[in-house]
Parts: structure tokens; sequence; C-alpha cells
């Protein structure tokens, strides 16, 4: 596995981010630890977690999967790169959520204790906190690499604007800037393109895209004509609506279809040549990767290795180009 330098820093990260979002809900412990397994056989070195998983659930589950995670670390903590989240609801008082200093500072160490560390390399904001102004957040996240209990900040789910603005207050009052990015992205997904990925090189961030399958979609696993299976990412708790809105649709089927068949053509697995789409943008450091089952890693883990004919890379580009239309946020 060729492991990459991670944005400005000097840090190196595996080319592919195990993904573990599902891990307590979707994917019962016994069949999370195997695929952390597989993972680590397969030399994925970098994984990536949130206190408010499992998705899909509510807050009273939220931290299983951190829990799950740092079970598995146990003993081999400084072998693996750890990037964890915060922001989402994980109470019901109104200071259990969002970037405030209090609940950065809470979450973090209830982030530590469920992983059973004293840092993560990687901290991130999951969700922009609008109630939150934007000096508190730099703020407290300045003060959690200070504290040593993060090596690095990043942000996931930014606006271009709001990335930028980010990395403008925290030069402004000489604070911890941000080093890294994990926005979606994928062949049904490429509003990014437009402004942020432009930003990102520019400033020479991390790029970390999540869902490269597009839920599973890219794999030509899903028909339109038969309704989304039980414990499918469609179907997952409180995240299937979303997954549906974003996925489940005629337009989209339409061009899975033209993918699948692209795939065949070149004879690769589908899963493969959406991961190595993703990689192949010149911004992208390094794509999560998911599996509900350990045999699953296997396409994904494929494209790290996997060199995407230009020719075919144009043709994928034509074929998602309506993509780059909409909201960069959805």
């Amino acid at each position: 596995m060729q492991h990459v330098r991670f944005g400005p820093t000097g840090l190196q990260v595996s080319r592919l981010c195990l993904g573990t979002m599902t891990y307590g809900l979707q994917c019962d412990e016994k069949t999370s630890l195997a695929i952390l397994d597989a993972a680590s056989e397969q030399g994925i070195t970098f994984l990536d977690t949130a206190d408010v998983y499992p998705l899909g659930g509510g807050t009273d589950i939220a931290g299983r999967t951190e829990e799950i995670v740092g079970k598995w670390l146990k003993g081999k903590r400084e072998k693996f790169i750890l990037a964890t989240k915060c922001s989402g609801k994980m109470g019901s008082a109104p200071w259990q959520q969002g970037t405030s200093r209090k609940h950065v500072m809470n979450a973090i160490d209830a982030s530590l204790k469920r992983l059973g560390t004293d840092y993560v390399d990687l901290y991130q904001v999951h969700h922009f906190d609008p109630n939150t102004p934007v000096d508190e957040t730099v703020e407290a996240f300045d003060t959690v690499v200070k504290s040593g209990k993060a090596r690095y900040v990043g942000v996931s789910n930014y606006h271009a604007y709001r990335v930028a603005r980010s990395l403008g207050r925290s030069e402004a009052l000489g604070l911890a800037k941000l080093v890294s990015v994990q926005p979606r992205y994928n062949l049904l997904f490429r509003q990014i393109e437009r402004e942020l990925l432009p930003l990102c090189e520019e400033e020479r961030l991390a790029v970390i895209p999540y869902n490269p399958l597009a839920g599973g979609l890219l794999t030509g696993k899903h028909k339109r004509a038969t309704p989304p299976p039980d414990g499918s990412r469609f179907t997952l708790g409180t995240a299937g609506k979303m997954y549906s809105e974003r996925y489940w649709q005629e337009r989209e089927f339409a061009t899975v279809d033209a993918f699948v068949g692209l795939a065949k053509a070149a004879a690769v697995e589908p899963a493969t040549l959406a991961v190595a789409w993703v990689l192949a943008h010149p911004a992208v450091t390094s794509s999560l990767v998911g599996a509900s089952r350990p045999e699953q890693l296997k396409a994904s883990v494929a494209a790290a290795e996997y060199r995407l004919d230009p020719k075919l890379k144009q043709t994928l580009d034509q074929l998602s180009h309506d993509y780059r239309m909409g909201d960069a946020a959805r």
C-alpha cells in the first residue's frame, strides 16, 4: 500500500483510509473487528471514525463505533493513523452538539476515552455549526492541538468559502490551521470540483473524500426495479432516507448502468473503477473506503494499484459531467 504526504504536514498516510461509520449498527462488533483485521492485512494504516457513529443510530448508541475501534486498536495504537470528528448531537442537552468551546473540549475527552488512547492524529469538525462564531471554533480546535490531544485538525462537509474563512481566521489569530477536508465525492456527486478542490490544491490541504461508491450504488448491485434491501445503506436507521434522496433516483441508476458497462468492458470490478476514479483527481490524498463484510474490501483496495487508462478516465468524466452542478454540500 502506497503512503503519501498528508497535505501541508510531514505526516504520511496510506492511499486508502478505512471508514468505520457502520460499525455497531449495520455491522455487528464481530464483523466490524473482522473488517478492521482485513483492512490492516491489506495495508491500510489510516482509520477514520466519529463520535456520533454508528451511522443511522440515535444518541442512545452514539459512540459505539469509537468503542469498537478502540477495542481493536488496543496494543497496536502506534501502528495506525487515527482520525475522528465532533459536532454531531451526542445527548439531549442543547450544548451537547456543535463546535462551541464547551462541546469541543468535552467531545475530545469522551472520544479519547472510547478510543482508548490519549491522542488522535486528526480531529475534524464533522459538520459546520452555524450557531458558533468561527473564531470560537478555530480557537477550541487550537486548544485541542496545543493540549496534545490531537496532532492536526481538519473539517468535513464544509463549503469552500467556509474552509477559506476558517483558514483566514486561524492565520490572523495565530492558531493551528486546518490541514485537511473530508468531502463527499464520487461519480454521482462532483460539485466540489468547482471551488473546494481548487482551493485545496492552492492551499495544499489534504483531501480525504468519503462515499466513493455512492452508498454502494456504483457497485451495480442495486436494481431500480427492486426496493432497497433491508440492512443496506438505503434503509439503515435514520440515514436511509438521506441516502435514498441522494442516489436512489432514475438519473443516477441510468448513469450507474452505463458505468457498470464500461467497467465490464475494461475487465475491472465496478468498485475498483469507482474508487480509482476518485483517486485520479490530483487534489485527492486518500479515499475513504468501507465494507459491510471483510471480503468486500478487496475490490476497493485494488483501486490503490489500478492504473486508470486516460481514455477511460475521460469517458467517465464525460458520463458524469452533469453531476458537477448543484449544491456542493447537499
